[in-house]
């Protein structure tokens, strides 16, 4: 064996036929590499993954290249199947009369949630992303996809003759929070959090810059129209429910200046309060934009290389 495939673990070894064949130690995760004398892979020889690493592969779509597995599909059947039960279920007209059919396709919703919930957490171990062994196990545990998945199956399995029904439903209907970790949902979801974090402290000045108008345009106010409305504007707290809603463009028109002076400074707050909601929506877009182009030539550099 030459000092070359030592040094990347590959030793050499005499097929049946009388021919020779690499063999790799240096795979992902220890995997067994086989090669045919010209030095392609031969797919025939490649060991079979074990059952833990084809499962974490059906169950996380980032495993896979591009598409949902078969696995996936069902998942998400199952989640909006359990969503339409749950709303259904606040219809008083539906629900009379089937109150033991909704228990029971509960139940069974809860059950196959439970089952999913053991796979991914005894599937963790092979996320490289979060390490190895029951170290990874306990960061898969404690990340938002898994708590959600928790209290959506917490309070159905165990909980369900203490909870009030309403807490139960609402807790059921966080399921569908399981549809933005599928496919090309979660890559959206996962591209608008890179495009927040690279823009965050802009979008803090625009926020920093809201309150502080919301601030000013409420001190005004109280000055202005304190004396001629004290029930809506006679404290600065209560000028601060207009300033809200005329900063946020939404004018309910249950709280209005009514003096010339009073009424140009509102004037002068829509306006600013206009800019105010554009600053964010046109920095978030462009970022996302930005982060969208990044992926694609992710992917292309991927495919080329």
């Amino acid at each position: 064996m030459s000092d070359a495939a030592r040094s990347n673990g590959d030793c050499q070894v005499r097929t049946a036929g009388g021919q020779l064949c690499r063999l790799g130690f240096g795979g992902a995760k220890g995997e067994i590499m086989a090669a045919s004398p010209g030095g392609a892979p031969d797919p025939a020889a490649q060991p079979r993954p074990s059952l833990r690493l084809r499962l974490y592969r059906a169950l996380d779509p980032a495993a896979r290249s591009r598409g949902l597995s078969k696995l996936n599909v069902f998942i998400v059947l199952m989640i909006v199947a359990s969503v339409v039960t749950a709303l259904l279920e606040t219809e008083a007209l539906v629900e009379h009369g089937r109150e033991a059919l909704f228990r029971n396709l509960e139940l069974a919703f809860a059950s196959g949630f439970a089952l999913e919930y053991a796979a991914r957490f005894w599937t963790a171990a092979d996320n490289e992303r979060l390490g190895r062994g029951w170290r990874a196990r306990w960061r898969w545990v404690v990340s938002p996809p898994a708590i959600i998945d928790a209290l959506a199956i917490v309070p159905v399995l165990l909980l369900s003759g203490l909870a009030p029904s309403y807490t139960l439903r609402l807790l059921r209907l966080v399921r569908i929070l399981r549809l933005a970790k599928l496919g090309r949902f979660s890559r959206a979801w996962s591209l608008m959090s890179e495009a927040i974090r690279s823009r965050r402290y802009e979008l803090l000045l625009t926020l920093f810059a809201a309150l502080f108008v919301m601030l000013v345009s409420a001190t005004l106010l109280y000055f202005v129209e304190g004396p001629l409305q004290p029930e809506k504007f006679g404290s600065i707290p209560r000028a601060l429910w207009w300033s809200v809603v005329t900063l946020t463009t939404i004018g309910y028109g249950d709280v209005y200046p009514e003096s010339p002076l009073g009424r140009v400074l509102a004037a002068v707050t829509a306006f600013m309060g206009v800019g105010l909601i554009a600053a964010p929506a046109g920095i978030l877009a462009g970022a996302f934009s930005e982060a969208i182009h990044r992926q694609r030539d992710k992917e292309e550099n991927t495919e080329t290389g």
